[in-house]
């Protein structure tokens, strides 16, 4: 039994025992990358910065099936892919192609989620799996860890979402209005204006309430701070989130493919709960 992601789970490169991983492509003029290998979220930030025009591309269900050939190689009988929202993207939808066309027992997994709360609900999976647990049990851990995710961030424009299709053009103006900074959140697969602040350090202050307050309801709490552009601040919004909470918070560049819709400066906040899950 054998759990695969995609590249938007924003998962550490070095992670022991992890889930597999399908890149999305990023394409800057002519020129095809595969996201966390060919090119990197600070250098992409920096070209979106320079207005280079970058565009993004889900995998072709070829990618998803090379990957389940060579689980199957290893000697998986099984697979779960676990997926960025479909709401914002076709990847689960292909990877659904592929596992209807594998040999093996191919389940494909709509997160309705993104980022650290993707990459979590497929950790956790892959962890039941490597527990010996079934596909059902796998795929149903993964649901319920997604379902979990709380994800907020804060950009500096909604230019990027609006002009990716992400975000409504009515949306889009209400978060440029006056200048000020908008609040979004993920829910249900979808990106929402949540509210909007006057500045970025007032962005900042409001992930940290809310993060500070998904953590306090959490059984057993997993946070995520990401950033496009945005180390330093990242960091130090980590540091105040663990001084608050006790939790322990990962930090991690915003996926490549995500981070072109948000645009550079982006900070954002991921909590999930693993709850009293047992194998």
């Amino acid at each position: 039994m054998r759990v695969v992601t995609d590249s938007t789970a924003c998962l550490p490169a070095d992670l022991p025992g992890g889930p597999a991983v399908v890149p999305l492509r990023v394409l800057v003029g002519d020129d095809v990358y595969a996201e966390g290998s060919d090119i990197t979220p600070e250098r992409l930030a920096e070209l979106v910065a320079d207005g280079e025009r970058v565009t993004t591309s889900q995998p072709p269900p070829e990618a998803f099936a090379t990957t389940y050939r060579g689980l199957a190689e290893q000697g998986a009988r099984s697979i779960v892919s676990v997926h960025l929202s479909g709401a914002l993207s076709g990847t689960v939808g292909a990877a659904g192609t592929a596992a209807a066309r594998s040999p093996l027992q191919v389940r494909a997994v709509d997160s309705r989620t993104g980022a650290a709360g993707l990459g979590f609900a497929a950790r956790a999976a892959a962890e039941c799996a490597a527990a010996g647990a079934d596909a059902e049990h796998v795929a149903q851990r993964a649901i319920e860890v997604a379902g979990t995710a709380q994800a907020v961030f804060v950009v500096d424009t909604l230019e990027h979402l609006r002009r990716g299709g992400r975000l409504s053009g009515p949306a889009a103006a209400l978060g440029t209005v006056l200048g000020v900074k908008p609040i979004l959140r993920l829910s249900d697969g979808v990106v929402e204006l949540a509210q909007r602040v006057r500045t970025r350090a007032a962005g900042a202050e409001r992930l940290l309430e809310l993060a500070a307050g998904y953590v306090a309801a959490a059984r057993r709490p997993v946070v995520a701070v990401h950033h496009f552009g945005a180390h330093d601040r990242a960091q130090a919004l980590a540091g105040r989130l663990h001084t608050r909470t006790r939790a322990d918070v990962e930090v991690t560049p915003l996926s490549a493919v995500l981070g072109v819709h948000v645009g550079p400066g982006t900070l954002a906040v991921v909590v999930a709960d693993l709850g009293d899950h047992t194998h």
